[in-house]
């Protein structure tokens, strides 16, 4: 539940124009909830755990809502598209607060084939509740961690 309202402060910082996250969640140190088995994912440190392949419960709800809800224009597997860039490559400049204030606050951006605008996704509960799951999961296709496709889970 704090890791929620955690959440919901950033969302609202964000969209209040202000790119920060509550001081704990900085830190590190608000504290897991009791038996989740990712327990030791940190949205800044270490978002994602990857082991033979298969991954946590929260990587792996992130490779489901980010299928559910981004890759119609960024792309299977983060990987872009002629409209969307590709956000396995984003992330390796990215980190996860650029990432929120993107996704909480949508981004206008001129190119070479003109406008793309990215929408704020800040009320989509889809989304904003599953922000640090996604970010884990593109994090580790980013970081070559994690194949293409449907992963695994690890076992519980």
């Amino acid at each position: 539940m704090r890791s929620l309202l955690c959440r919901i402060a950033a969302a609202i910082a964000l969209v209040n124009g202000a790119a920060m996250i509550p001081a704990e969640a900085q830190e590190g140190t608000v504290p897991p909830a009791p038996n989740d088995l990712t327990a030791e994912i940190d949205p800044l440190d270490n978002p994602y755990h990857v082991d033979d392949g298969k991954v946590d419960r929260g990587t792996y709800n992130g490779y489901r809502r980010y299928h559910s809800s981004c890759h119609v224009c960024h792309g299977p597997d983060g990987l872009g598209s002629s409209f969307a860039p590709a956000l396995v490559e984003s992330l390796k400049s990215l980190d996860y607060v650029a990432f929120a204030e993107v996704v909480v606050n949508g981004r206008q951006a001129q190119g070479a084939t003109g406008n793309s605008v990215m929408p704020s996704f800040a009320f989509d509960p889809n989304v904003m509740e599953y922000m640090n799951d996604i970010y884990g999961y593109l994090k580790a296709r980013t970081d070559g961690a994690l194949d293409r496709g449907r992963p695994q889970r690890l076992p519980k």
